[in-house]
């Protein structure tokens, strides 16, 4: 054996040793790593990092694209992965494609870093591997950066509690100081904005994952998620994820890959946890819960902060292998169930029933099942600032509860066949348009029978909740005849998107148009009491409305 030959083996035996006794992973310098793992698990990824990874993600495979999700108010790219064999140039090119459109997003609060470097490392894993079901099956769409500029403020002082990484992370607001995860039907962000309109809009998938990082009740699982639960979304798709996809997400996580998981929720009440676990965040200007009154799937992952950080990314890690695994096995029942469902919401506008309701008040029951949590005995405390806490104890207790996650309307009104609008602000229609709603406007005077709803009080909040004193009023629906004018706004129910038009436009939607002050100009007189007509009307009837699109006007 030749020198150089010799020496070269004694290298390698050198280094298998060392891996045998210390545990090393020798890591090839042609590997491509994330922040947290050339780190240890010790910190997490900055702006840059993110975007050098992806141009070195470009070199590793002909099967992904980098589009731009939006700008950031400080000037960054949010970046969007496409991934796909082939790979589609547009949309366009899947209208009879038999793949399903995934898309996972992470970093939409920038302290919540697991799914950040989470999804960076599927992706590359993914285009290495060339794993032919998941490509064959899935165009898998990846937002890893949705907050670039809360990233942009990484300090070990953010998020103390934290279990990792060491070096710190972001921030949960964007450059605006907005919580992106409460924007969803206001849509003033450009990350929020640029989201709905290229990715919601225009790829529309089937099944999105938001990627988060509880700090809420205390228990073992690293892992835990959820599914959307608004009950203006359809059903049987509520249902669907309840009882079918997401209990086996939790079994392969579990039983596959080894990640102990739990569903999202906290505790009623840590020191008694047999009264229950509870998930509150039913509303729609959460981002999972708004993909769901879009008719899609939309689940929400939340890491536990407690757990170490290598732990929270490598569960989040498997998460989406769990996710995307499912959905290639199951594409066709996903997509049959998503056909009915955008075909029952048309429907029911058509002709809306007596039965056929929008819930402005809901509350949560249990699941039909119970689920198993294994948290800790705790006691409450009074901390320094004079502040009563929860304190875990190190005595684990694994319980069987009842899971609030079913809601149901407390509070209902009946659906129309159509909404009339009579103010043109651009604002209003603007949003319209953000969120694919399909408006058309009169083509001349119509005399029609209608609901207005009359205002008695109207009241905002006494604080400010992320830059509005949101609305809360009382009143109810009187019956009227009424002349609309030429170029009024008409928005018909018989349209896949009648959920999220309803949201936006019933007076009473907590979501919606009042509660978000975007018609506060037009509600209250300048001089005196009372309030002017809400210039939303409801056509109950099936009847012949003469309209033009906004170009033929």
């Amino acid at each position: 054996m030749k020198l150089n030959a010799r020496i070269k083996m004694k290298q390698f035996l050198f280094v298998c040793t060392l891996q045998i006794f210390t545990g090393l992973t020798v890591i090839g310098q042609n590997d491509l790593l994330t922040v947290a793992e050339k780190s240890d698990f010790k910190s997490t990824s900055a702006y840059n990092d993110v975007v050098f990874f992806i141009e070195q993600l470009k070199k590793l495979s002909p099967y992904i694209r980098v589009e731009s999700i939006a700008n950031s108010v400080e000037g960054r790219d949010v970046p969007l992965l496409i991934i796909g064999k082939p790979l589609p140039e547009s949309p366009s090119d899947l209208i009879n494609d038999r793949r399903m459109v995934v898309y996972i997003q992470a970093n939409i609060h920038a302290g919540e870093v697991e799914g950040k470097e989470a999804t960076l490392m599927f992706a590359r894993d993914l285009l290495k591997s060339g794993d032919p079901d998941v490509l064959t099956n899935v165009v898998l769409l990846i937002c890893p950066l949705f907050n670039p500029d809360g990233n942009e403020k990484i300090s070990p002082s953010n998020r103390p509690y934290q279990n990792g990484p060491v070096n710190g992370v972001g921030v949960r607001h964007n450059g605006q100081f907005l919580d992106l995860n409460r924007d969803a039907m206001k849509a003033e962000s450009p990350e929020v904005r640029g989201v709905i309109t290229k990715v919601f809009n225009g790829w529309d998938p089937s099944v999105f994952m938001d990627c988060h990082t509880t700090n809420g009740s205390y228990h073992v699982e690293p892992v835990t998620f959820t599914w959307m639960v608004n009950p203006n979304g359809e059903r049987s798709l509520i249902n669907y994820m309840r009882d079918k996809m997401v209990p086996e997400l939790s079994g392969t996580l579990l039983n596959k890959y080894g990640v102990e998981n739990c569903f999202y929720g906290e505790f009623q009440d840590m020191t008694a946890p047999e009264k229950g676990w509870y998930f509150d965040a039913a509303d729609t200007r959460y981002m999972s819960n708004y993909v769901g009154i879009r008719n899609r799937l939309g689940i929400l992952n939340e890491n536990y902060v407690y757990a170490d950080y290598k732990s929270r990314v490598m569960g989040c890690y498997y998460l989406i292998h769990s996710l995307v695994g499912y959905v290639s096995e199951h594409r066709s029942v996903i997509k049959d169930l998503l056909t009915r469902a955008d075909r029952k919401t048309i429907n029911r506008g058509m002709n809306p029933a007596l039965a056929d309701s929008f819930a402005v008040e809901y509350t949560a029951r249990p699941a039909p099942y119970k689920v198993t949590v294994k948290t800790y005995e705790a006691e409450l405390v009074t901390d320094a600032s004079g502040r009563r806490r929860y304190r875990p104890s190190d005595r684990q207790k694994t319980v069987t509860i009842p899971y609030y996650i079913d809601y149901y309307p407390t509070k209902s009104v009946k659906y129309p066949y159509a909404y009339l609008l009579t103010v043109s602000d651009p604002v209003l229609t603007d949003l319209l348009k953000i969120h694919g709603v399909m408006f058309e406007k009169l083509a001349e005077t119509a005399k029609v029978e209608v609901e207005r709803f009359e205002i008695t009080e109207m009241k905002g909040s006494t604080r400010l909740n992320q830059g509005h004193y949101t609305n809360n009023i009382k009143g109810e629906f009187v019956k009227d005849t009424i002349d609309f004018p030429p170029g009024t706004i008409v928005v018909r129910t018989a349209q896949p998107l009648a959920n999220v038009a309803s949201c936006l436009l019933e007076p009473q939607s907590n979501d919606g148009l009042i509660t978000w002050n975007f018609l506060d100009r037009y509600l209250v007189p300048q001089w005196g009491a009372g309030y002017n007509p809400y210039p939303v009307y409801k056509v109950m009837d099936t009847i012949p409305l003469n309209t033009k699109s906004d170009m033929d006007i």
